[in-house]
């Protein structure tokens, strides 16, 4: 997904909010489709990031499996001696499986 990064592709990457202004806005938005993304300068700082809803899905979830990951990796390290099954928890508290699905049964109003 992510492109390698070179000072030719970057540059092709900016875009002055002057032409905004001139409105060239549907041509701007024909290259972040064809490029996947521009960065918006005014002043000569960044503004803002235009995206594809593609690109910007692809990178919402790169960063939840990046997330699940690390919950994967904190739970793995975690004491082996400290995990219990749902039948050892349920007992503790005298419950049985057949408790918990009696329970679909009861209306809440």
């Amino acid at each position: 997904m992510l492109k390698e990064i070179s000072v030719s592709n970057a540059l092709d990457a900016v875009v002055p909010i002057t032409r905004f202004n001139r409105g060239e806005a549907n041509k701007i938005f024909d290259e972040v489709r064809e490029s996947g993304c521009k960065v918006v300068v005014k002043n000569n700082t960044p503004a803002c990031i235009l995206l594809t809803p593609e690109r910007f899905k692809n990178m919402v979830d790169m960063i939840e499996d990046q997330l699940l990951l690390a919950v994967a990796e904190e739970r793995m390290d975690y004491n082996i001696e400290n995990i219990r099954s749902f039948e050892d928890i349920l007992a503790k508290d005298e419950l049985t499986l057949a408790d918990i699905d009696a329970l679909e049964d009861v209306e809440i109003e």
